[in-house]
């Protein structure tokens, strides 16, 4: 199988275990392949957990789940130096936190506090942890999904921008429509009749040594049926180096870096704007667009970017990057909505 196809097959299998969610499927896809992290904002219940967990699935991939609390310190994310004694002596040994996976969940990451944080953003931005004075490097294969959540904000600690900068995009999830909210339904429930059905099944086969013997020929043939269908992580590496080599042309650029510096200078370009965006997109929002646009051209079948898939991207890749004004904030109005207007007065290539 070709990277394409088997990126495809990750893409299906995560389908298969979500629904109504198609957007965040494809947003996790980009920031896999993009080599970059993405903070995910909804309500609880819209499956960001489940969505994450179904990449770890289909991916010979680590999954590791911190739950964020105020009370959490940095070396319960990184990990810290432990003693160890023997015959030999004694002796410091560096233990591992569950930071070292390929794939991460920082789960409500605005409940903790700057210090952990901090932990957390030497890891996404550096992809390496430094505890005592010596570093330790992560997987080659890494990626941070962090959730929060929008209307709990009592004893939680805002995220500062120079935080938000490090995430490749800002994924929003809404509920799902109700044909979809229906086979959520359903698709739990069938999970739940499974895990009845097997937990019996197991109970009841596990007198006899005939029942042991089919177990484990049973034990054998998942295994094997696993390893086939699991995506290896080759194909992401593969899938990158496709990436690397799709053709921006130079006007594509330019449109890239104008819209960035539109959001410096909104008043060059509309009233609005200028009304609406107090702080601007750093470099970083060019970065992110130029690697999420590539990846999106790639996922779309092409081999090289046009504007379409700048759009696709840019309110993800922007709007946890612009600061509103009270003005804005005050009249409801949303980054997508000043991206929106953006997209109306920067001029295509």
């Amino acid at each position: 199988m070709s990277a394409r196809d088997q990126i495809a097959a990750l893409e299906a299998g995560m389908g298969r275990a979500i629904v109504g969610q198609r957007d965040v499927i494809r947003r996790l896809i980009i920031g896999l392949l993009a080599n970059g992290n993405l903070l995910v904002e909804g309500l609880p219940g819209l499956a960001k957990t489940r969505a994450i967990k179904a990449l770890a699935k289909n991916l010979e991939a680590d999954f590791s789940r911190i739950q964020f609390t105020p009370d959490l310190l940095p070396a319960d994310v990184t990990g810290t130096d432990m003693l160890y004694r023997s015959d030999q002596g004694s002796e410091f040994r560096f233990h591992p936190g569950p930071i070292f996976a390929n794939i991460v969940l920082a789960d409500e990451i605005n409940r903790a506090p700057a210090k952990v944080q901090s932990a957390l953003l030497e890891a996404m931005e550096e992809r390496q942890v430094t505890v005592a004075g010596k570093t330790h490097p992560l997987p080659p294969l890494f990626m941070v999904m962090a959730t929060q959540n929008p209307i709990e904000q009592e004893g939680t600690y805002p995220l500062p921008e120079a935080q938000l900068d490090r995430f490749l995009m800002h994924v929003l999830i809404s509920y799902p429509p109700v044909e979809d909210e229906v086979e959520v339904i359903e698709l739990v429930r069938n999970e739940e009749i499974a895990a009845i059905h097997s937990n019996t099944d197991s109970s009841t086969e596990s007198g006899t040594e005939s029942s042991k013997e089919k177990d484990e020929q049973g034990a054998n043939t998942t295994a094997g049926k696993h390893t086939t269908d699991v995506i290896p992580q080759q194909a992401v590496f593969n899938a990158r180096r496709e990436i690397a080599a799709i053709h921006v042309s130079h006007p594509m650029a330019r449109y890239m870096a104008d819209l960035v510096e539109a959001t410096r200078h909104p008043g060059e370009r509309s009233p609005d704007l200028a009304r609406w965006i107090e702080i601007g997109a750093s470099p970083r929002g060019s970065i992110a667009l130029d690697k999420a646009g590539r990846t999106n051209a790639w996922l779309e079948g092409r081999d090289y970017v046009d504007p379409l898939d700048i759009h696709a991207v840019i309110h993800d890749c922007l709007r946890h990057r612009l600061g509103l004004s009270f003005e804005a904030q005050g009249e409801g109005i949303s980054a997508d909505r000043a991206i929106d207007t953006l997209l109306k007065v920067v001029a295509l290539p």
